[in-house]
């Protein structure tokens, strides 16, 4: 691995202080005594968290049905669904003609009356 440069390792130490100040500031306005009298009981409202649940909450207001939207769905819900029912019901035709053609004593088979 290459040495990091001056300017990574500036760019790094002015990223660690501005973690450690925006954990310092959640912490004075969780535990702020102040606050209980407002009501909030020590949640922190983060704006960006705030934005993205907003976003997630009016998802579906905002889709737009493209064709590549259409062919993903398809592919990753519909066509899964299908060839798990086809292999279902072939299973259960091709054992129930095992059945009805006597390839399989009743004594082997599984869920039996006696």
């Amino acid at each position: 691995m290459a040495p990091a440069t001056d300017a990574e390792i500036e760019a790094a130490r002015l990223r660690l202080t501005r973690r450690n100040q925006l954990k310092l500031d959640f912490l004075r306005q969780a535990t702020n005594p102040h606050t209980h009298a407002a009501g909030q009981a020590g949640h922190v409202v983060d704006p960006a968290i705030q934005r993205f649940l907003a976003m997630r909450s009016t998802q579906v207001e905002h889709f737009r049905a493209t064709p590549r939207t259409s062919m993903l769905g398809f592919l990753l819900i519909a066509l899964p669904i299908g060839a798990y029912g086809y292999l279902l019901k072939r299973d259960k035709e091709n054992q129930e003609d095992m059945y009805r053609t006597g390839q399989v004593a009743y004594k082997d088979r599984p869920y039996k009356f006696v």
